[in-house]
């Protein structure tokens, strides 16, 4: 007969506990026991409790390798899920003179069910399927794999598009991969008084009254208001603004940019040429193809316009990046004219206003919303799928990745969703969304997703003048050099990546279901340093890139003439047709500025329990070896906060949003 005294902790939050009946058994190598009721007698499962209860084996159980628990409903009792910490088993000594007792821990760190089946702890660190040395332990990953892959299904929404979770609700997501944000909320006091009106803004004093109302504390809002004409600020915003993604150095104009070397000169550098700015690398190039001939909305019963423009822009000698040429089509042709900062001021402006507007539909839908949310739900899936909890990769990735699934539900069932801010307000609406987020993916390639690939294929990498470069490449590097280490923890050559079949699992079931198969993904992995960048891409994506683009949106949409939701009247096809007095016409009506404004507000808005880049509340992230690397990757990204808080007291207008202390560990909101 063997005996176990066996301590069951609950976590200590608030609603942890429950009055469901816990039943527990003992795994080992040679035999388990029969189910024994925990929570018996004065014994509850209360929060913060510890019950303790005798387990005894008729035989012997060989080496202890597994915990099983089931929760049960008690009749007349509410099913109430609870959390649990940790169980210990503690096996007495066993006889021996001198002899310690042995304390086993099974981590738990999470909620049961009394709908779930039984739920199998284990013991001990994580490990590779390759390096498990008990069979048992080895059915119970294929066990659980099995019954993840059973509940976390595939669905297609898009044709073409990255594939989601196939759920209804957040509800359905159950309690280990819901959350709840804290938020402050949002200050929509001045905005919400217009969502009724919709008409046209009667002037610019109107726009000026609300803006000042609603972004007076915004030092960068009111900056934006003050420079929004400028053309160095038009070319600050292409590289410091809420969408950083889309410019590119061009050393070939494009063959359907109607410009010549002529109606450029006077905008160079005396005695150089348009050939020779273009192969010294400073003409860059603003391409919004993705949006040709796609379908625009109609907002209030009135017709709203896109345009596909092409933008070219010259790093001059003061070092400002300025817009030198627009067209707002992409088929060049007399109706279809090339504007340019020399033409009357109207026509010039309305040029850069339709550019911003192409840029806004872009970065809400394809920097933001397919870069980072759709980037986290994808590998999300895949991980809950492929590698089960004690795989050292599930466990460095969900804590960036699992809100994922809640947050995109939501944006599926309300802003993206029919009579949400899309199909209400934007000039991408429900029938733009399809075609805008398939043509994007296809277009989307792992070299893109890659900071530094990006950065150094777009000529950003070396540009001063990109703070959001800069700030990039260095938090990918703090990444990337934790998430190494971690990978060199557990892969001790290449060929241990090749043997780990989870692992390769998991690849394919990203490719399967996720960018085309010309993307540049990788389709196996054969070395850690694959393994490795393909990690960091997915936690800089769910975290840094998500900041970048989704922090700042306010700040730079709050004047609305500098990012307009939608346009009202299609792009001009001849020069000198509008004044200043009507630029105000184009612009979008009251309550669609306002609904998106208060959207914008409320995905602004920090949390109060927000969880900072790299730090986890995941007791795996307390142990040993883990606990190093974790303080040695927030050593550097404090260090590199430092910096830019340094440096953002001598700028004008600062660029905050990749300072690691401001960067969330997940796509939360």
């Amino acid at each position: 007969m063997s005996e176990f005294e066996v301590s069951v902790h609950t976590s200590p939050g608030p609603t942890c506990g429950t009055f469901s009946r816990l039943w527990l058994s003992l795994i080992g190598s040679e035999g388990e026991t029969p189910p024994l009721s925990v929570n018996e007698g004065d014994r509850r499962l209360l929060p913060g409790s510890t019950c303790s209860v005798l387990v005894r084996s008729s035989g012997s159980l060989g080496h202890l390798v597994l915990v099983r628990l089931r929760l049960e409903v008690q009749p007349g009792f509410p099913a109430l899920d609870w959390h649990c910490s940790r169980v210990e088993v503690c096996r007495p000594p066993d006889g021996q003179e001198g002899a310690e007792p042995e304390t086993q821990v099974f981590l738990c760190d999470r909620w049961l069910q009394t709908a779930d089946e039984d739920v199998e702890l284990r013991s001990g660190k994580l490990c590779l399927l390759q390096d498990e040395t008990e069979e048992e332990l080895k059915l119970q990953r294929l066990r659980q794999l099995q019954r993840q892959q059973e509940l976390i299904r595939w669905r297609m929404t898009v044709d073409g598009v990255p594939q989601c979770v196939d759920l209804n609700s957040v509800s359905e997501l159950g309690p280990n991969l819901r959350y709840t944000r804290k938020s402050s909320g949002a200050n929509l006091t001045y905005l919400k008084g217009f969502t009724c009106r919709a008409e046209a803004w009667t002037n610019f004093s109107e726009l000026e009254t609300v803006f000042t109302h609603s972004g007076h504390q915004n030092s960068i809002a009111r900056f934006v208001q003050a420079h929004w004409k400028d053309d160095w600020y038009f070319g600050h915003q292409c590289l410091n603004g809420c969408n950083p993604l889309l410019l590119r150095q061009t050393h070939i104009l494009p063959s359907n940019l109607s410009v010549t070397a002529n109606m450029l000169r006077s905008f160079l550098p005396e005695g150089s040429s348009l050939q020779r700015e273009l192969q010294e690398g400073r003409i860059y190039l603003l391409d919004y193809e993705v949006l040709d001939g796609v379908p625009a909305n109609v907002v209030n019963g009135k017709q709203t316009y896109l345009s596909a423009p092409l933008c070219l822009l010259h790093l001059n000698q003061q070092s400002q990046l300025v817009p030198i040429a627009i067209q707002l089509q992409q088929n060049p042709g007399p109706q279809n004219p090339v504007f340019l900062p020399s033409d009357r001021g109207s026509d010039w402006l309305l040029a850069k206003i339709w550019v911003r507007a192409s840029d806004f539909q872009c970065h809400q839908l394809v920097s933001h919303y397919l870069r980072t949310h759709v980037i986290g739900e994808l590998c999300c899936v895949a991980t809950l799928r492929q590698l089960p909890d004690l795989h050292p990769l599930h466990q460095l990735l969900m804590p960036h990745i699992k809100t994922s699934l809640q947050i995109n539900l939501q944006a599926r069932t309300s802003l993206l969703a029919a009579d949400g801010v899309f199909d209400k307000a934007m000039g991408s609406g429900l029938k733009t969304l399809p075609v805008l987020l398939s043509r994007a993916s296809a277009k989307t390639t792992y070299r893109s997703l890659c900071i530094p690939d990006d950065l150094k294929d777009r000529g950003l990498d070396n540009l001063p003048q990109s703070y959001y470069a800069q700030d990039a490449l260095k938090v990918w590097d703090a990444l990337h050099s934790f998430v190494v280490s971690w990978v060199n923890v557990y892969y001790s050559r290449d060929d241990d990546v090749q043997l780990d079949s989870e692992l390769q699992h998991w690849i394919t079931d990203i490719n399967t279901h996720g960018f085309t198969h010309n993307s540049g993904f990788p389709q196996s992995f054969n070395t850690k340093a694959e393994v490795s960048k393909f990690v960091t891409m997915i936690i800089f994506s769910c975290s840094a890139l998500h900041s970048a683009v989704n922090f700042s949106q306010l700040d730079f949409a709050l004047w609305m003439p500098n990012c307009q939701v939608a346009m009202l009247r299609p792009p001009p096809q001849v020069k000198g047709g509008v004044t200043e007095d009507d630029i105000l016409s184009f612009l979008p009506d009251v309550n669609s500025t306002c609904r998106v404004l208060m959207t914008l507000e409320m995905l602004s808005q920090p949390a109060h329990d927000s969880v900072p880049l790299c730090h986890y509340n995941e007791a795996i992230f307390a142990d040993g070896a883990h606990r190093r690397l974790v303080e040695e990757v927030q050593a550097q990204l404090a260090a590199i906060s430092k910096d830019i808080v340094k440096r953002n007291s001598r700028l004008e207008l600062p660029y905050p949003y990749l300072c690691p202390s401001h960067i969330e560990n997940s796509v939360a909101i």
